[in-house]
């Protein structure tokens, strides 16, 4: 088992909140590219200020920037042939990750999919979350929107970029390598594989100066079938076990395991302050009806659950003890449920900064206190069909976990 990557200091991380200022942020970095652009999403739906994103995207490939563009085969099954036209003919190279096929997700295997949101430029900037290349105000399955969607990403500068950057090319080459293995052409897929162990050979431009951030200590978290199975629920298990004075998480599809169940509630009872801010809007039945079962074993134990009401919840973060001495945080794409952390690609970002888990910190708070209610009295009077749906639910997680051979 591998131990998590030590924090290093001399990052500069910038928390973003929403998908407007995220793709504002990102298309300027995109038009500011000299060398080379990873792209890495699990839904890039070309639809209104997503639009943006997309053209930034063949500006910097017709003016010869290489560009490499992955998406998720559930995510984003099909792109609408006029921007895949567009987009290749520019010169974006694009790729779908595991594509459905025939048989779709009939076939457990095609459960583990590429949930990732990150996005490198010119190795030197990078960007991590949990935003989709989704408009904020639209989703492909409510239409448009009242609000936006909450959702957070973190723009970083450091050591870590060469991280994640190392880990985007590798998969890539893999993915590469794996498709000429398919077609029989045996020395283009060695050529692949063996670049996969490569760093990239494109010049480095130099980092563009950003006085405006302070320097923090960071590191990148994975989750993996290979590598970093285990990553992220170790990091959140540590800091949820350090923890002194309060632990606050913002998770959109939550169903903690076991060993997470267990370290908050004994948080809880050790006198820490733990909240958490869930998903209030109905969305999937699994997600939101399994999560339910759990909800009755936090709250006894004197965790404070919070359902977020104002629009969809899509955010993946956490700050622990943010005012004082050993300040946590984290921003990913990881969910807190099996999918995230038994079978997907994920990415998350650790920061322990002070200014950066206050920030965090006083924004969650902020939106517990305005656009949440607290679970715990309609928790205790469900009706019997309610009751009835959660179980069905979390049986079914639980079989599609034996299915997969998981423990959970």
């Amino acid at each position: 088992m591998r131990h998590n990557p030590a924090l290093t200091d001399g990052h500069h991380i910038q928390l973003i909140e929403g998908g407007q200022a995220y793709f504002e942020s990102l298309i300027q970095a995109l038009d500011q590219a000299q060398s080379h652009v990873l792209l890495e999403t699990y839904i890039f739906d070309v639809h209104g200020a997503a639009v943006g994103v997309a053209e930034a995207l063949e500006r910097a490939a017709q003016r010869g920037v290489r560009v490499w563009l992955l998406v998720d085969g559930v995510g984003t099954p099909k792109w609408p042939d006029v921007w895949r036209a567009r987009l290749e003919q520019a010169g974006v190279e694009c790729r779908i990750y595991l594509p459905l096929g025939t048989l779709g997700l009939l076939i457990p295997s095609r459960w583990r999919r590429l949930h990732r949101k990150l996005c490198v430029v010119d190795g030197h900037t990078a960007f991590c979350g949990g935003i989709n290349i989704l408009d904020d105000w639209y989703d492909p399955h409510h239409g448009t929107l009242a609000r936006p969607r909450l959702d957070f990403a973190v723009r970083a500068q450091g050591d870590l970029v060469g991280h994640i950057q190392d880990s985007m090319a590798q998969l890539w080459w893999r993915l590469q390598g794996a498709q000429h293995a398919r077609d029989r052409q045996i020395p283009q897929a060695w050529r692949s594989f063996k670049a996969a162990g490569l760093p990239l050979p494109w010049k480095q431009s130099p980092p563009l100066p950003d006085g405006s951030l302070p320097s923090s200590r960071a590191a990148l978290l994975l989750r993996d079938n290979v590598l970093h199975r285990n990553q992220i629920e170790r990091a959140y298990l540590k800091a949820i076990g350090l923890a002194r004075h309060d632990v606050l998480i913002a998770n959109a599809y939550f169903l903690p395991g076991r060993r997470l169940r267990q370290a908050l509630v004994h948080a809880a009872r050790r006198g820490v302050r733990v909240r958490l801010l869930v998903q209030g809007r109905y969305e999937y039945f699994m997600q939101y009806h399994a999560a339910r079962p759990v909800y009755g074993i936090l709250l006894a134990a004197g965790v404070e659950i919070y359902q977020y009401d104002a629009s969809f919840l899509h955010a993946k973060v956490a700050v622990v003890d943010a005012h004082h001495e050993r300040p946590w945080a984290t921003v990913g794409s990881s969910n807190l449920d099996p999918l995230s952390l038994l079978l997907a690609r994920e990415a998350n970002v650790v920061v322990a900064d002070r200014v950066f888990a206050q920030g965090l910190h006083l924004r969650l708070s902020d939106v517990i206190a305005t656009q949440s209610t607290p679970v715990a009295e309609s928790f205790k009077h469900r009706f019997w069909h309610q009751r009835w749906r959660d179980r069905v639910a979390f049986g079914l997680m639980r079989l599609a976990l034996f299915i997969t051979g998981h423990r959970y």
